[in-house]
Order: structure tokens, then sequence, then C-alpha cells
């Protein structure tokens, strides 16, 4: 089994796009992340649907969860609110990590340690200079359970 025979199509985002637009294609296609690609088409970094709520919360949550449990149900409702006006780029890490990215011929258990080692629920599949689509977490999970 190759990473080609688990291979979907994926949508993308670009670092310019709206983080509001970003989350609402998470939500509404129920994905683990988003592929964020350059001007190129190739992808940049895998933007985990956790990066863009941490965008959202706001930080004295983060620092202090107490904090959270304090704020009224009307506020603690519309925090996505905060994404308005934000892009993509805002949302990703500002530390670099081992790019998600693979080749067609990837072996299933080459796809499930670099799913492991960089922490993402999706890999993206790059063959002839171009992005072909992606391999996510439930697809790999899916087929190895079922071997």
């Amino acid at each position: 089994m190759r990473a080609r025979d688990l291979l979907v199509d994926f949508p993308i985002v670009n670092l310019g796009s709206p983080v509001i637009d970003a989350a609402r294609l998470l939500a509404d296609q129920d994905l683990p992340g988003l592929i964020v690609v350059g001007d190129d088409g190739l992808p940049v970094t895998i933007l985990p649907g956790t990066q863009v709520l941490r965008l959202a919360v706001p930080g004295y949550c983060l620092e202090d969860p107490a904090l959270a449990r304090v704020v009224d149900e009307a506020h603690a409702d519309a925090f996505l609110r905060a994404l308005d006006g934000r892009t993509v780029r805002e949302a990703l890490p500002r530390q670099q990590r081992e790019l998600p990215v693979t080749d067609p011929d990837a072996t299933v258990l080459e796809l499930a340690a670099l799913m492991a080692r960089t922490r993402s629920p999706l890999v993206a599949v790059v063959g002839e200079g171009r992005l072909l689509g992606a391999v996510t977490l439930q697809a790999l999970l899916d087929r190895v359970l079922a071997a």
C-alpha cells in the first residue's frame, strides 16, 4: 500500500486567505486541517484546526484555563469573531516544523511515521512538481485496521 492508494483531493488555502474562511472550510467539510500553499501551488505547511482555534481563543484563557469558565455564555459563544480580518498566515505556529509532505510512493509505515513525527493529521502528497492531494489520518487508520 502506497500514498497514491490512499490519496484524496483535499481543499487548500493560501497564506493570505481569511482565517475565518479556513475555519468555515474546516467545519463545513469536517476536516482535521488544511493544506496551505504558496504562490507556486506547492504546500508551505499544514494548518491543523487546533491552530485556528488557538488564534481565536483569548490569550488569558490559554494561559489560565480557569478564566475561560468565568466568561459569560454570550461572550464565550462569540469567541470566533476574533478571527475576523485575520489571515491564515497569522494562524500558523511561530516555530516552523518539519513539513508533512511526501511523494506518491511512500509506504503506509512511512506515512504513519511522518504523521506521528510532525503531529499532523494529514500529509500532503507531491509528485511531478505539483500537489496531488493528501492522505488523512482517518484514511490511514481505516486502511491499516481493515487489513
